[in-house]
């Protein structure tokens, strides 16, 4: 006889269910509530109003834990303590943008852009104009409509996973689509680069609050974002005025159809309830000339705004157009950073010295009183070279103007000849180098005065500081006062030698315990490991940084088949020029380049591609030479899966389909890329279909 549930098991379903279905609700009614006060700036209800809501909340959560979620609003308010941030890998790279500062820079980039189009498709040409925040990039993922991990930019390729403090930012939905009368779906995955700031009123109100505590204030809207976000503690992130705009949609899968243009993708964004700013401009190739007004006039009216921008973003709107443009280098062709007039000041010029460079080039550098510009405290800038001294006549207790070219880097413009008093005193290029002491070189109609002593340890020290940085090796608690540390005292005399340290007699040294000592070793160690194309970066080759280096690397397996290329050989690589080929050439043909590559083998470091290795383990290169893209969900294999299984056989994933692309690898809910695959002409295979191709091949 099947036993029946008693009066009281029944009662406390009941309660369940009805707490279940009310928190729901509330849930639902905050999210909108939220969203009308801190994205529309239009809310419908009293703050008393809402904070009742929001109590009512808590209060059945706290009463049912087992009810909460990780997309409730109340997980808002922050707490958890980080011992550190972890890192995580972008799905895509975030690159960094080409800029311009004048309308020339502007008319030219145009111009460019034309030049890499087909000539039938230039008619199409469309631009949209947007602000260029100041704040912090972020990266948001979101699967399934929920938020699930938020990261830095980093280096483009690596951020800092800074989730629990992106979650306290109210304007950053953590589930969408946003308003429940929404007849949007969300799409299965969403990836999106947005930015983080903070309002210039909220940043001087916080200032005053702490300046009234003795507490600690902050130079600008734009590192008080950051450091905000960068709190191992959320709790504190939580209390500060974080706002947030998304601008760009990297990844966009599952039920489509998408918008074929950027500016569609900003209205589908802003339907689902993203915070996206509204004042963005529409403008097609004829009207051009209205283009370069609105960004004259946008720079004229920026002060006004209530967040700090440093120029505007101008794109080209299709994108179709943009895969067909591509990259150079780290740029996309088919998008430029309009960059305002730097703010300036009048300031001192107390004394020129001169640093000496990783590649031994003489850099002068102005000494000035400090002075505020743009809300930095500015206290030395570049003078670039011994001609522009000299062309300039900028003296030694000169009073001069400076400017943050771009908003960031420091400058002498001029001196202010009319301000002189007599005790100013011109300035004179050393003969010598001031770190080896050597005889300095320039070279006939060259602007660049070098030392080329190779030994020199100012040179070792900037190449050291290189090698370990994050762009190359990442070698953590390894900076400039190590490197310069450990040249002076001779523990490194080339670059190989990081991993041949003396660890005892460098824990000998004040400031350096056991503890420091041992998780500086650790990171050494680890380094080992890092792929081929971080070390061929930190080599330091004369036009080489991470891009190029990935880029060779992907052609060769190790740096042993780089070394043997020759320079024709290393020409005809897409993205690698005459000049770039002999550089690489002209580094490897030195012996004692080649030595140091044999050292770091013998420490243990990596020079050898991983996936090369992968693919010789697991057979022939059945896929060489093919280009493929996976989109939608397959039945049996995850993308990753899917990924080692194409790459093990020698063949490419990338993210977008263009008209290099071999084959689109489509399953359920595919979206645009298949559309635009049908349309290009490329084959579009199933999982079935890729496996029977690869084992047919086989």
């Amino acid at each position: 006889m099947a036993e029946t549930k008693s009066n009281m098991d029944v009662s406390e379903e009941q309660t369940a269910g009805n707490a279940a279905d009310q928190i729901g609700q509330l849930r639902e009614t905050i999210r909108e509530h939220q969203y009308r006060y801190y994205i529309l700036d239009a809310p419908a209800v009293s703050d008393l109003e809402f904070d009742a809501l929001f109590q009512k909340l808590l209060e059945l959560e706290a009463e049912h834990p087992e009810l909460r979620s990780a997309d409730s609003p109340t997980v808002r308010v922050g707490g958890d303590v980080s011992e550190r941030f972890e890192r995580t890998r972008h799905p895509a790279p975030m690159l960094s943008l080409q800029n311009a500062f004048s309308m020339e820079d502007l008319y030219a980039w145009r111009e460019r852009v034309k030049r890499f189009l087909p000539e039938e498709r230039r008619g199409e040409l469309t631009y949209v104009v947007e602000p260029k925040f100041d704040g912090l990039t972020v990266v948001l993922h979101y699967e399934q409509g929920q938020f699930i991990l938020g990261a830095t930019r980093g280096d483009g390729e690596y951020g800092e996973n800074i989730t629990p403090n992106l979650r306290t930012v109210r304007r950053l939905p953590l589930r969408i689509p946003v308003m429940s009368e929404t007849k949007l779906t969300a799409p299965e995955r969403l990836v999106l680069r947005g930015e983080a700031y903070v309002d210039k009123a909220d940043f001087e109100a916080y200032n005053r609050r702490q300046a009234a505590e003795e507490g600690r204030t902050f130079a600008n809207p734009r590192n008080f974002a950051a450091g905000s976000l960068r709190q191992l503690d959320s709790g504190i992130s939580a209390g500060r005025p974080v706002k947030l705009w998304v601008y760009q949609a990297l990844i966009l899968e599952g039920v489509g159809p998408f918008p074929a243009t950027h500016s569609g993708n900003l209205e589908y964004l802003n339907e689902l309830g993203l915070p996206v700013y509204p004042d963005y401009r529409c403008f097609a190739d004829e009207a051009f000339d209205a283009l370069a007004d609105y960004v004259a006039d946008f720079g004229e009216r920026r002060h006004e705004l209530p967040f700090e921008v440093d120029g505007v973003v101008v794109k080209v709107d299709s994108l179709e157009l943009q895969t067909i443009l591509g990259f150079t280098g780290k740029d996309p062709r088919w998008a430029l950073a309009y960059k305002f007039a730097g703010e300036e000041a009048v300031t001192k010029l107390t004394d020129i010295v001169v640093n000496v460079g990783r590649t031994g080039a003489i850099t002068p550098n102005a000494v000035l009183e400090p002075v505020q510009i743009g809300g930095v405290t500015v206290k030395s800038a570049t003078l670039h070279n011994e001609d522009y001294i000299r062309d300039l006549d900028i003296r030694i207790n000169d009073t001069v103007l400076v400017k943050r070219a771009g908003d960031v880097i420091p400058k002498v413009l001029r001196p202010l000849l009319e301000m002189r008093t007599g005790e100013e005193r011109a300035w004179l290029m050393p003969a010598v180098c001031p770190a080896c002491g050597e005889p300095l070189v320039r070279s006939e109609g060259e602007a660049a005065t070098y030392c080329v002593n190779n030994a020199c340890p100012a040179q070792l020290v900037r190449e050291v500081e290189h090698f370990v940085s994050r762009g190359a090796m990442d070698v953590e608690g390894f900076g400039i006062k190590q490197a310069e540390l450990f040249v002076e005292q001779g523990f490194i005399k080339d670059l190989a030698d990081i991993y041949y340290l003396p660890w005892e007699s460098i824990q000998a040294m004040e400031g350096y315990g056991e503890k420091k000592v041992a998780n500086l070793m650790s990171a050494v160690e680890e380094s080992k490991s890092r792929p081929v194309d971080r070390l061929l970066t930190g080599l330091g080759i004369r036009f080489v940084g991470d891009v190029v280096a990935e880029t060779l690397m992907e052609q060769y397996a190790s740096l042993d088949e780089l070394m043997a290329a020759s320079v024709d050989e290393l020409s005809q690589i897409e993205g690698i020029g005459p000049k770039i080929a002999q550089s690489v050439a002209d580094f490897f043909a030195l012996e004692p380049n080649c030595a140091l590559i044999e050292k770091f083998k013998a420490a243990g470091v990596q020079t050898a591609s991983e996936r090369t290795g992968q693919a010789e383990d697991k057979g022939p290169q059945l896929f060489a030479g093919m280009t493929f893209v996976l989109t939608g969900t397959l039945p049996n294999m995850t993308r990753e899966e899917a990924t080692a299984y194409i790459e093990a056989r020698g063949g490419k994933v990338t993210g977008s389909v263009s008209g290099k692309t071999s084959y689109v690898v489509a399953g359920e809910s595919p979206g645009s890329k298949l559309d635009k695959a049908l349309r290009l002409g490329v084959t579009v295979l199933n999982e079935a279909e890729l496996l029977g191709f690869g084992e047919k091949t086989e």
